[in-house]
């Protein structure tokens, strides 16, 4: 799997901007679109993963085919993000952080974004959910904005 290389600029993508990008409905459409097709931002794998349920799942009123759900990840996203991933041991770090953070439950979704816009020195992360994220932010993590 091949991905676009990393702007200078880049900033980590969450999977609501992902979402997002790829919903006309979306009230967000239109400038998360623009950011994803600049190309060169930085997506935690898990993304794909996040972005594939919540097509396939019915949540939001959005209930795609897996095949199709899959075909659509594939051609409008990929080519368009530097992937970064975690390993175990990056991952265990992270979660050794979440009482000091304050992380339960899902919330650890969002940790592991942070933990992986670090790994990738990115100094933003852009989502629609920034009280969420803010809320889990300690001195180092990167900014985060909406796009």
């Amino acid at each position: 799997m091949s991905t676009a290389p990393a702007r200078q600029d880049a900033a980590l993508i969450d999977t609501s901007v992902v979402l997002a990008s790829l919903d006309p409905d979306e009230a967000h459409h239109p400038a998360c679109d623009q950011l994803l097709a600049q190309g060169g931002h930085l997506l935690y794998v898990h993304g794909l993963a996040e972005t594939f349920s919540i097509l396939t799942g019915g949540r939001h009123g959005r209930r795609l085919r897996p095949a199709a759900a899959a075909g659509l990840i594939k051609d409008s996203v990929l080519p368009f993000v530097q992937l970064v991933s975690l390993n175990g041991r990056e991952v265990m770090a992270a979660l050794e952080t979440a009482d000091a953070r304050g992380v339960r439950g899902g919330a650890v979704y969002d940790l592991l974004h942070l933990a992986a816009a670090r790994k990738a020195g990115a100094s933003r992360l852009l989502t629609l959910d920034r009280r969420d994220f803010q809320a889990l932010t300690q001195p180092g993590d990167p900014r985060i904005d909406s796009p």
